[in-house]
């Protein structure tokens, strides 16, 4: 076996469909990208997609978006890639990090709780490995304290939360479509927002300005005023292109996924030195990731190594950067950095391989 964590999925028919957009030379944002957010909300059934050049920009917009100002302060979690938490330092907001549950690797409601403050303008869930997090626990504590939530669903395109798709739930869901991604446009991303952000979002996203109301005038320039600040985050329609072509196999690759996250779910369910993250039968986990805490990490990455089969962190805690301020007090996160640990799930495992790969670590480490 050779089977690394991660796979990049390109459909075959993306050349022809890139190459119709290369070949017309309009190549920047059109018809493409307003053909692909259509796809969007209606193959994952969300409303007002905005597409993005990445899930960073999403996660940024989504901020711009909320009011978050300078000394706002945003609660997110340490377990997630650093852009989570840059994105609101470019805001000049303070991240505030609380802790996850140990079990699954989300953030924890109950920190949550303690660390919300008057000064607390959002709410940052990440879906780690595509597992929603308690959304309904989440939105009631935001509710109460009115601040905003912006669900990182970088790793979530295609889960369910309590018979809801995410990007359906709270005020802003932003996706990743970065080449590892279910669903890649070579990089890129998207926002689901409330109706009364959608123009906000559209102009945000291009300078501050909404090019659908801003026709060119005879002198050969558009006809706009600029109110607020934006940004240069469009999405171009060759990337729109790779999305398209991309998301005809989507819901094959995804029950693909489940199929391989079944036979681990079953095969790895009693070995000893490992335990399984849990998952509660209200929600539908995408899969980006499949994970659990081992005992002796270094022997059991190792020991996959050696079969041809990577094993990998992925992230850990993000705190630890400088930037953010330095490590915090998180016990939950401490102990889960200590031992977890991801197994490939993509669609370049096949079941076989997958049953071998539950076969390697039920004989030990």
């Amino acid at each position: 076996m050779n089977i690394p964590i991660f796979h990049t999925y390109v459909d075959p028919d993306a050349s022809k469909l890139v190459n119709q957009v290369l070949s017309s030379t309009f190549l920047s944002e059109g018809d493409t990208v307003v053909q692909f957010e259509k796809m969007l909300e209606a193959t994952f059934n969300i409303k007002n997609v905005v597409t993005v050049n990445s899930g960073t920009s999403a996660l940024h917009l989504a901020l711009a978006l909320a009011g978050v100002q300078p000394d706002d302060e945003v609660i997110l979690p340490a377990q997630t890639f650093v852009a989570t938490g840059l994105v609101i330092l470019q805001q000049r907001a303070k991240p505030i990090f609380a802790d996850i549950d140990y079990h699954t690797g989300n953030i924890s409601v109950a920190s949550i709780s303690e660390k919300i403050s008057s000064k607390t303008k959002a709410i940052i869930p990440v879906h780690w490995g595509g597992y929603p997090c308690d959304m309904d626990e989440i939105m009631a504590l935001a509710k109460r304290h009115q601040v905003a939530v912006i669900e990182d669903a970088a790793h979530a395109l295609g889960a369910t939360y309590r018979n809801q798709p995410v990007g359906t739930i709270a005020d802003f869901t932003c996706f990743s479509f970065q080449a590892i991604k279910h669903l890649t446009t070579g990089d890129g991303g998207a926002i689901s927002l409330r109706t009364n952000h959608l123009n906000d979002a559209i102009a945000k996203r291009w300078f501050g300005i909404d090019r659908k109301k801003s026709p060119q005038t005879e002198l050969g320039e558009r006809d706009y005023n600029i109110t607020e600040l934006g940004f240069k985050y469009h999405l171009n329609n060759y990337a729109a292109a790779l999305g398209i072509a991309n998301l005809k196999t989507f819901e094959a690759r995804m029950h693909h996924r489940l199929a391989i996250a079944k036979v681990y779910r079953d095969g790895l369910v009693n070995v000893d030195g490992l335990r399984l993250f849990e998952y509660a039968d209200d929600r539908t986990s995408a899969y980006w990731l499949f994970g659990m805490h081992v005992e002796n990490r270094l022997n059991f990455i190792r020991m996959l190594r050696a079969r041809g089969v990577t094993a990998s962190v992925v992230h850990q805690r993000i705190d630890r950067n400088d930037v953010f301020g330095g490590q915090h007090d998180l016990p939950q996160q401490a102990a889960f950095d200590a031992t977890q640990i991801h197994i490939p799930i993509h669609p370049g495992v096949s079941l076989d391989e997958a049953h071998q790969i539950a076969d390697c670590i039920k004989a030990g480490w």
